[in-house]
């Protein structure tokens, strides 16, 4: 992971930039919020829900660094989407991502898109902790509790209101800065008013989150231990309290009503897994700022006795990265052959191939892997990268078009690869649609707009495809105000 971003502005500062620069904020007449949720009780209906969650993922890939590790983010959204599968409205088309932050934090923004931050991942003790974390979060998007924050957000346009939940459910906007924009920074402090879920929408979604952790077969007191271990710490951060804390206030009656909750099903259900402590290894030694400190504490818990699995592993990647591929190695290949199909072992072995000059090797380990998971998004994108590396480009083209065909939402990273692909075989305007696509996820309506231009500039476009690349010109141009304002 890259080093972190700059410190973010002050909060009316920060939520004018946003408003300013959105597209489409001056003069928009197609993009307001329609009555979303008024006083009368009109609810926000499902299409209007999604539009503002797709707006809202577009502001939060402009306000903050996500994880792009395959296997990072895999997990979390496998394990996001067991849980939300037990949840009361299982075909909710939920989104798990994971931001780049070491602050102790997760929330739950408008269309079902659910983000954690690294340093929840890496302070939960098991996988209950975090699966409680992430079960309540699903649980305030089932019971619509984020309905009063849409109330605040109704005379603004999409990506206006889109950006200030963002800001404000990133933790970037928490303090008050009187005197700069103050009608921006009232409309601002009105939506964080309304996403501070009330007792009542806390406690439902304790009960709620508790009956998914048990449908799905994982221990229901990992949602109260976890809270009752932040509330024991607070006295440690004084004022700078995690930020899920300041948005999901813990009391001691609060844990009280969870644990006799939780109690209700007793310890049934799985309390970790080696899969959760594998992804917290590895994302310790991708997010160490000291690589050197990070391997010795890799190597003083592998040479304890029993060793278990993901100090080994830790060790196998902070020997990787301090240049010793070759001890990386045999500690991989050793995890391998105790574990012959576990998925992270196997590409953490075929990157190493490939960065170590064995490309045929770690190629062939990917290509058998997939034939043991077909369809695997992880392990197809590694394979995808793995054969641009190799200058196989049509083979990882014809690949990473499959997986776009079958991801039922927007996904940067595959649009990344698409773009490579596409340039490797001489597809210049298939590079160009491409490259559009994530700038629009980034936010970036303009820049998509000029580089479908491009695209359409090529005389080699067949008449589906220019069809396809008009239509999206189109709804890209009226998102950001009018056709006038896009040329």
């Amino acid at each position: 992971m890259k080093p972190k971003a700059p410190k973010p502005l002050p909060t009316a500062l920060l939520v004018l930039s946003l408003v300013l620069n959105t597209p489409g904020h001056a003069g928009v007449s197609g993009d307001e919020l329609p009555n979303i949720g008024d006083s009368t009780g009109a609810l926000i209906t499902p299409a209007q829900e999604q539009a503002l969650g797709r707006a809202f993922m577009r502001s939060v890939r402009q306000q903050a660094r996500l994880v792009d590790d395959p296997d990072i983010q895999g997990y979390v959204v496998q394990l996001g989407q067991r849980l939300a599968g037990n949840s009361d409205n299982p075909g909710y088309p939920f989104t798990f991502f994971v931001v780049d932050d070491p602050t102790i934090n997760a929330f739950a923004g408008p269309g079902g898109y659910i983000g954690v931050h690294t340093g929840l991942l890496l302070a939960a003790r098991n996988e209950s902790e975090l699966a409680g974390v992430l079960a309540h979060e699903i649980a305030h998007v089932t019971q619509r509790h984020l309905l009063r924050a849409y109330e605040a957000t109704q005379r603004m346009s999409l990506p206006t209101a889109a950006a200030m939940i963002a800001a404000i459910l990133l933790g970037a906007a928490t303090s008050s800065d009187a005197g700069i924009a103050a009608a921006t920074a009232i409309q601002a402090g009105s939506i964080q008013r309304q996403l501070n879920f009330t007792r009542t929408n806390e406690k439902e979604a304790d009960r709620i989150g508790i009956q998914i952790l048990a449908r799905t077969g994982i221990d229901p007191y990992g949602m109260p231990g976890f809270f009752e271990r932040l509330q024991a710490t607070t006295r440690l951060y004084g004022s700078r309290m995690p930020e899920f804390l300041s948005t999901h206030p813990v009391t001691t009656s609060r844990i009280a009503e969870s644990l006799s909750r939780a109690e209700q099903y007793g310890h049934k259900g799985r309390r970790d897994s080696l899969t959760f402590r594998l992804v917290r290894a590895r994302l310790k030694v991708q997010g160490s700022t000291d690589p050197a400190r990070t391997l010795k504490e890799f190597e003083a818990l592998a040479d304890e006795k029993d060793a278990p699995p993901q100090a080994r592993y830790g060790l196998a990647l902070a020997l990787a990265r301090e240049g010793d591929p070759a001890r990386a190695r045999r500690l991989l290949k050793a995890l391998l052959r105790s574990d012959p199909d576990r998925i992270i072992y196997r590409t953490s072995l075929a990157e190493l191939d490939m960065d170590d000059g064995r490309p045929q090797q770690g190629l062939k380990r990917l290509a058998d892997t997939l034939k043991l998971y077909p369809g695997d998004v992880t392990v197809s994108r590694y394979y995808v990268r793995a054969l641009l590396r190799n200058g196989q480009a049509e083979q990882a083209r014809s690949l990473v078009l499959d997986l776009l065909k079958r991801q039922p939402r927007d996904t940067p990273a595959l649009y990344r690869l698409l773009a490579q692909a596409a340039s490797a075989t001489n597809r210049p305007w298939e590079t160009r649609a491409a490259t559009a696509e994530i700038y629009y996820m980034r936010g970036q309506t303009h820049a998509a707009i000029s580089q479908l231009k491009q695209a359409l500039g090529y005389k080699q476009l067949d008449y589906y495809e220019r069809a396809r690349l008009e239509a999206r010109l189109n709804q890209f141009s009226r998102e950001a105000g009018s056709d006038k304002e896009a040329h």
